[in-house]
């Protein structure tokens, strides 16, 4: 255990040196009370905007709620293969929220990466960028039905960034062809 921190000196006055997290019964519990503490602030911006966490609450209490009206079994993986945009924490929280298994997919994957991270998780859905669609298709070749997916939800950048989104989607299919 680490006895010297010297990171301390650098806290603001009445800034803690230790936490206790025993009143959370759980991750979902610490969320909704930062969700119900912070609604108006910016959760987090994304290309000059902002997301508040009651919109980040909204979104993924939707999400949930679609997740769950699918018809999955308890305790279902869902895979989430998103890179970095505003949907991603609303995705994770989404997925918590339905009391499914978060199963995060980096983006990045070839559909041989991918067949097999889906082989091996068993998730029963997917979250991913329309841009990945082609890649999961391919998988889908490699894999056929030893892949469990029974469904995928789609999204695209253009949805959560207003004017620029559909900027940038252009911007990504001219790039990719390239």
């Amino acid at each position: 255990m680490i006895t010297n921190k010297p990171w301390f000196s650098s806290y603001p006055a009445g800034v803690p040196h230790h936490l206790s997290y025993d009143r959370y019964g759980s991750l979902l519990d610490l969320l909704d009370e930062s969700f119900k503490t912070h609604q108006e602030r910016p959760a987090y911006w994304c290309m000059g905007k902002h997301f508040s966490y009651e919109a980040i609450d909204l979104a993924s209490k939707q999400l949930a709620s679609c997740l769950q009206s699918l018809g999955l079994s308890e305790g279902a993986r869902v895979a989430i293969m998103l890179p970095n945009i505003p949907q991603y924490p609303m995705a994770l929280y989404g997925v918590l929220r339905a009391g499914f298994i978060v199963v995060s997919i980096n983006p990045l994957y070839t559909p041989r990466e991918l067949a097999a991270q889906l082989r091996d998780c068993g998730a029963e859905a997917i979250l991913l960028l329309e841009h990945f669609g082609k890649t999961l298709e391919d998988a889908f070749v490699l894999e056929g039905k030893a892949i469990s997916l029974k469904h995928a939800v789609i999204t695209s950048i253009a949805e959560m960034l207003g004017w620029k989104g559909p900027w940038l989607d252009r911007f990504i299919r001219t790039f990719k062809r390239k």
